[in-house]
């Protein structure tokens, strides 16, 4: 049984009365996201296009990747496409998956697809109203300094850095 509690612009809030592989019966709070794409944009040199955006519900700015939220029925790739325009400004001519993560499935269903881009060439920029960020360009190994250093805390952007870095490390091409 599910009873909706909330439904917003981003998030639906649910009770649901699941039972357990282990036979219990228990009410659990689910937050229902549409999922998202996320982009590592990697630039011929190996520098990565990042973004320093406003988030509230962080406290502030963040450094993270390009990402947003899936229209009903999208496709992922063509999330991440749009995203990498609409927020830092660039088209890519490749996209490859690298993986699509859960952000929170302790009580939340969103999975989050996330793309390494190459063969970057100038888009135009669009930013949502809601949106405030600067553009921050940066060698990759940098931004993975920054993850071990603390100033990158943003899940998605930790994984999506660290799959491309990983692959630059097997000989692959960033």
């Amino acid at each position: 049984m599910t009873r909706n509690i909330y439904t917003g612009k981003v998030v639906t809030l649910n009770i649901d009365t699941v039972t357990l592989p282990n036979g219990a019966t228990i009410d659990l709070e689910t937050i229902r996201h549409p999922g998202a794409a996320a982009v590592v944009p990697v630039k011929d040199d190996g520098t990565v296009v990042l973004i320093r955006q406003f988030r509230h519900a962080a406290g502030g700015f963040i450094y993270e990747i390009p990402a947003g939220k899936l229209q009903p029925g999208e496709d992922p790739l063509h999330c991440a496409s749009r995203e990498l325009e609409e927020e830092v400004g660039y088209r890519a001519a490749s996209f490859e998956l690298l993986t699509s993560i859960f952000t929170a499935p302790g009580f939340a269903d969103e999975v989050i697809h996330v793309y390494k881009a190459t063969g970057l060439t100038t888009g135009r920029q669009q930013l949502d109203p809601d949106e405030v960020l600067d553009i921050i360009e940066m060698p990759l190994a940098e931004a993975v300094n920054k993850i071990e250093d603390g100033t990158i805390r943003d899940a998605k952007t930790i994984v999506g850095l660290q799959a491309v870095y990983l692959r630059t490390r097997r000989g692959e091409p960033a």
